[in-house]
């Protein structure tokens, strides 16, 4: 059963991918194209109460988003925001960082905060059928074991 940081980010309808212990969700709004967000299934509400199992498994999964947005979005730096203050079980934003803007499907991704920290709003709302589009190639790049 999701957690509460799960559904409010959309599970099951925006997931790229579950672990025993981290579900991958697609971002709702895309502050970089491919924005996704990395959640804890474990109900954890500080990052040094993770089981070491939850830690052992982050690197697996980190690798593995890291290569699917690779593939998909081509980014030249990533970032990790670990924030909970609206959201507090554990997770991580992931933002695919670029200094050309991207598209999928015509629509157009600016990275607004390129080169410097990155800039949650604006966000682009993708329209339903980029947002299908970008899911399924999400989908598609994550590397099986």
């Amino acid at each position: 059963m999701p957690n509460a940081t799960e559904t409010r980010f959309g599970d099951p309808d925006t997931r790229i991918a579950q672990t025993s212990c981290w579900t991958v969700l697609l971002r709702p709004r895309q502050p970089t194209l491919g924005s996704v967000v990395l959640v804890c299934r474990e109900p954890a509400q500080a990052f040094g109460a993770l089981s070491a199992d939850a830690f052992a498994d982050l690197q697996r999964v980190v690798t593995r988003v890291e290569a699917m947005l690779r593939e998909v979005v081509a980014y030249e730096r990533i970032n990790y925001l670990m924030l909970m203050m609206v959201d507090p079980d554990v997770h991580f934003h992931v933002l695919p960082r670029y200094s050309a803007e991207r598209s999928i499907a015509g629509q157009m991704f600016p990275d607004s905060g390129w080169p410097g920290p990155p800039a949650l709003e604006p966000a682009v709302a993708p329209d339903p059928q980029v947002r299908a589009e970008l899911l399924a190639r999400l989908r598609a790049a994550w590397p099986q074991d």
